[in-house]
């Protein structure tokens, strides 16, 4: 029995007009706007291109997710559109009801299609009704603002895929009637020619998060700048793996920063800013971060090189007192005094909501003093610790000031240095008696959470470990889902299974026979059509 819901009566209607499809063409203009979506729908999944060029001439609201429908670019879909807009611009008078300012073709989920599906529930809401209103007026009456097109891009070394070059081609020849928006951008490998045409054409102050996932030299990264400061909306920026050559002089580097962190000053909205393996900042940090107009929500320094005066700078620096993510994975922090970091942590005890200290080699003595700053992070949600050599009795202080902080729920954690034999391997007896002392510190004060206490759990760590059952709304320990989920399901076959095993052996079967008899006769009529030994044998003695 099926259990697919039957065809609402707006797609009903939508299956019939598409019957006849010039009737469909023609009554655009009369047709109620609840038809539009489901129409649009239809129509694409029957590949009804005509109808669909005449729906975007008369598109009723001002948005046009096409991007959603889409699984992967189509570049037949998006040339359909932007006929279809074409033919729209050609028009002197305009279709009454078209109110399109925004085409979206970023591949993400929309709620407008089911909204107007009627597979929302909560479609008929006061706050979704208010918003249909909205969709169907559209704005004021004036003059009409340029269509913006909206896109995300991911910018490699290759070439520009059929789908991007058509757009861009197309933008190119119309950008005084459009504007080509892009809020994520991420640009893998070096640039290249088509890049900086890409970020030309772009309206810039639409970017909201850019990543640079690279290897740029300084220069070119400097060159590249200038588009950065046009980005005033931005609130991202991720810059990974700069390289300094060798030869650059300190004054060569001090310019080079000079040229990315001015553009600093241009930004109003930057909220989160990453670093990784970014080794330019040694000895920069206060260069690149007193540039910021905002204080930052979240900082991201990690497997870079800091000096001195850069751990000393974060504690002093006007725009990390609001942090809600602090994160210094793999920074070495051995030799560095812990006072800069318990400065910080207290400026931002009531925001902080996640910590990561992971392999920052941090010792004994350091990890100690930071515990009372620590334990008055009250909003803290996540903290890792994990990849830090520590003994014993400053992990069992770690878990008592952090037992208290009621918004922890994720905490990953070192086994102690005793749980090692000669801190190569981790001895499962020993790791086991230490986990069962430390869960019985924290389960006085509230449930304990998932507590990773060893790279391959011990026993003890495999009992504290608890999974969700979604079916059953139930938690169970790790231990227990190893040993029993798969036991019903052993050497356990349907029906169907049997049928499919005797349908594919007997395919396989038929297969084989085919290719053989193929082959056979195949060989046969080589043999036919060669000559035959004795025969030319007797052709060459009449020939003599």
């Amino acid at each position: 029995m099926s259990t697919q819901s039957p065809p609402t009566l707006l797609e009903l209607a939508g299956r019939s007009l598409l019957s006849y499809k010039s009737r469909a063409v023609l009554d655009l203009e009369d047709l109620p706007i609840e038809l539009f979506p489901p129409l649009f729908v239809e129509a694409i999944s029957r590949g009804h291109t005509e109808v669909l060029k005449k729906m975007v001439q008369a598109w009723p609201f001002t948005n046009l997710p096409l991007g959603a429908l889409m699984r992967k670019p189509q570049l037949e879909m998006l040339r359909v559109a932007l006929n279809g807009l074409d033919m729209l611009f050609a028009q002197q008078d305009r279709p009454r009801r078209w109110k399109l300012q925004v085409l979206d073709l970023r591949n993400v989920r929309h709620n407008f299609w089911r909204m107007w599906s009627g597979a929302m529930v909560d479609a008929c809401s006061p706050e979704a009704m208010k918003k249909n209103q909205m969709l169907k007026h559209g704005p004021a009456m004036g003059a009409k603002p340029p269509l913006k097109v909206f896109i995300n891009l991911n910018l490699t070394k290759r070439p520009l895929d059929e789908f991007l070059t058509h757009l861009f081609l197309w933008v190119t020849q119309r950008r005084d009637r459009l504007h080509l928006c892009c809020n994520r951008l991420k640009i893998f490998g070096k640039p290249t020619g088509h890049t900086r045409k890409v970020l030309t054409l772009l309206q810039l102050d639409c970017v909201q998060k850019v990543e640079v996932h690279c290897t740029w030299a300084p220069y070119t990264l400097a060159a590249y700048a200038p588009f950065l400061g046009q980005m005033r909306n931005l609130r991202k920026l991720l810059v990974s793996r700069v390289r300094v050559p060798a030869h650059t002089s300190p004054e060569e580097q001090e310019w080079l920063l000079a040229q990315l962190t001015s553009q600093f000053l241009r930004m109003d909205c930057l909220q989160t800013f990453c670093v990784d393996g970014v080794l330019i900042l040694n000895g920069h940090l206060e260069q690149v971060l007193r540039h910021l107009k905002t204080p930052l929500e979240a900082l991201s320094i990690t497997n870079c090189l800091l000096s001195d005066s850069d751990w000393n700078y974060l504690s002093r620096c006007p725009n990390t007192s609001q942090l809600r993510r602090l994160d210094l994975r793999g920074i070495k922090l051995t030799n560095f005094s812990p006072e800069p970091l318990k400065i910080l942590l207290e400026m931002v005890a009531a925001t902080l909501k996640n910590l990561d200290l992971e392999a920052c080699e941090m010792t004994d003595s350091q990890l100690q003093a930071i515990l009372p700053a620590l334990s008055h992070c009250s909003q803290l949600r996540i903290l890792c610790f994990f990849g830090n050599l520590i003994y014993m009795s400053v992990l069992r202080d770690l878990l008592l000031h952090t037992a208290r902080l009621s918004q922890l729920s994720i905490e990953l954690y070192p086994a102690p240095l005793e749980s090692y034999d000669t801190q190569v391997a981790i001895h499962p007896g020993r790791c086991s008696q230490l986990c069962a002392e430390l869960t019985a510190i924290v389960r006085d004060f509230r449930q304990p959470n998932v507590l990773m206490f060893c790279t391959v759990p011990c026993p003890q760590c495999l009992d504290e470990i608890q999974c969700s059952l979604p079916l059953e709304n139930l938690r169970v320990a790790l231990r227990q889902l190893l040993k029993a989920s798969f036991s019903e399901c052993k050497f356990s076959l349907w029906l169907t299974h049997l049928f499919i095993i005797v349908f594919s052996g007997v395919a396989v079967s038929i297969a084989a026979i085919i290719s053989s008899f193929f082959l056979a006769t195949v060989v046969q009529c080589f043999q036919r059509c060669a000559p035959n030994k004795d025969a030319r044998t007797r052709t060459r003695t009449r020939m003599t």
